[in-house]
């Protein structure tokens, strides 16, 4: 699957490289800012019109890592919708193609800034999720002790040519990459972001194969 495996606070993850986070002893896929329904949000507030296929292609990646990989357990890590509207005007398509998803398995929603309460789905909706050394959350805290994994930020790599949606990490600290289509991102040297990780920190680039690289520095 051309992903990278590693260490964080004493347990073994893996980068897909769709930016999704696998957690094989846990059998847990965690997945950050899916915002489905963002085309039909920026319809609604009179903005630039996008094609309306973010939706089926954001739900249709994630068919393809659950049909590779077995999950007993999917978390989502916050902003799964563009807002609480959107996530109410989800097509009879979209829904059923949601639901054929948590079939089986647990389903975890984290509250976003984007969604910050539960919506008619199906599944456990929570502030935040802990488990063994982990705590996730959407957003990162800088009082927080290690082992904290969050979303938020939508983290990219800028490199020669292009930039790609990257996991961050340092001994402690993880954030995920954005999940959904059409979202934007946040360059990985942004102090708001930079300052959140050691000097030291990793980056995972998503893509066909996942890349490790260091970050550079706060610009």
């Amino acid at each position: 699957m051309n992903s990278v495996t590693f260490a964080f606070v004493g347990q073994t993850l893996t980068a897909l490289p769709s930016g999704a986070l696998w957690w094989p002893s846990e059998s847990l896929l965690v997945v950050s800012d899916l915002h489905l329904g963002k085309s039909e949000r920026i319809a609604r507030r009179g903005g630039t019109l996008l094609p309306p296929y973010d939706t089926v292609e954001t739900l249709t990646r994630l068919a393809s890592d659950l049909q590779a990989i077995s999950a007993r357990t999917v978390l989502c890590l916050g902003d799964s919708f563009d807002d609480l509207m959107a996530g109410e005007a989800l097509d009879d398509n979209a829904r059923d193609a949601l639901r054929a998803l948590q079939a089986g398995r647990r389903w975890l929603w984290l509250e976003g800034n984007h969604d910050p309460g539960p919506l008619d789905f199906k599944g456990e909706h929570l502030a935040d999720f802990s488990i063994g050394p982990i705590t996730f959350r959407h957003i990162a805290t800088r009082e927080a002790g290690a082992g904290e994994i969050s979303g938020h930020y939508h983290p990219k790599a800028k490199l020669q040519g292009g930039s790609r949606p990257c996991f961050m990490a340092d001994e402690g600290r993880l954030i995920l990459p954005a999940y959904g289509c059409y979202t934007g991102g946040l360059d990985w040297t942004a102090p708001v972001l930079r300052t959140l990780f050691a000097d030291r920190a990793l980056a995972y680039l998503t893509g066909r194969r996942v890349l490790t690289v260091p970050v550079p520095r706060a610009a």
